[in-house]
């Protein structure tokens, strides 16, 4: 994440998607850096689900979402601690109660502030967006799984354990058959590995299968995913399947001793080559990284 020049990254609040009965998704529209917003409305409730990047997006976010709820309280929750998923937290203030797992406010404490100076220095555009932003502080948090009453609607937070990042939920909504997965699943694109020894080593593919494979089995009707356009369980099973793929190639060339330049550039054209319409192709080295300091032989 060094020279790249990220676009815009701008939540734009149209062409809303509706996913279910008072449930519906601002779309990130393949803008990089923009994730999938949910909005969940109950009787009483309405559960916002992640904030864009920075304050101003978050405003946007904010005012679409009371507008929604029509003084319906408001909650907002994230899948991860990323700049784009929650680093809008602050806009939110005292409109919303802002509730996510232990881990994954654990994760904000200790890392945000060294995400916010990352991610400001990719570019004008997110920087500008990041201006004034805020390290998220949750007003609630909760070990194991939370059951969010919206009122004739509950909404059930889960961790799934060290994957993406240690921090990571997926919020179910299960009379709609919908699953929010944040960056455990992307659609037309490689998996983000946020791979940055010896700084950030939390990422887990091993266990970022094991996650998948559970997730897979749910087989929920529509899935949204952190990026890319809303899909169904065969999109869990896709980024499971190239999660294999990846730890296959990387694994087999360690256990011959080749080395780990050599494997990254081997694995990153074969994975092209198979998956060529895939963006973000910059993340494959960075898999290749992890799973190589996953690999049984590594001490």
């Amino acid at each position: 994440m060094s020279e790249y020049l990220y676009p815009d990254p701008v939540v734009e609040v149209t062409d809303v998607q509706e996913l279910g009965l008072d449930l519906v998704v601002i779309p990130n529209r393949d803008v990089e850096l923009v994730p999938n917003i949910g909005v969940i409305g109950g009787s009483r409730a309405v559960l916002v689900v992640e904030t864009g990047l920075g304050p101003r997006n978050a405003g946007k976010v904010l005012a679409f979402a009371a507008e929604y709820a029509r003084g319906r309280r408001l909650y907002l929750t994230t899948t991860h601690f990323h700049p784009e998923h929650a680093f809008g937290a602050s806009a939110f203030g005292e409109e919303a109660t802002f509730l996510v797992n232990a881990a994954q406010a654990d994760d904000m404490a200790v890392k945000g502030a060294g995400y916010l100076a990352m991610f400001g220095g990719l570019g004008e555009p997110v920087a500008r967006e990041l201006k004034g932003a805020q390290v998220p502080a949750p007003d609630v948090t909760y070990d194991g799984s939370y059951e969010l009453d919206l009122g004739g609607r509950v909404v059930h937070l889960r961790p799934t354990g060290r994957a993406h990042t240690k921090g990571d939920q997926v919020i179910t909504v299960p009379d709609a058959g919908v699953m929010f997965t944040g960056d455990l699943a992307e659609t037309g694109q490689f998996a983000i590995f946020p791979w940055f020894p010896p700084h950030d080593t939390d990422v887990s593919g091993v266990r970022w299968i094991e996650v998948m494979e559970r997730l897979t089995e749910e087989r929920p009707r529509v899935v949204v995913p952190g990026h890319g356009a809303v899909g169904d369980a065969r999109l869990l099973a896709e980024v499971r399947d190239y999660l294999k793929e990846l730890r296959e190639e990387t694994w087999r060339r360690r256990d011959s001793a080749v080395p780990e330049e050599t494997i990254a550039r081997e694995v990153t054209a074969l994975l092209v080559e198979r998956h060529p319409e895939w963006r973000m192709r910059e993340w494959i080295e960075r898999g290749v990284g992890c799973l190589c300091a996953e690999h049984p032989g590594t001490t």
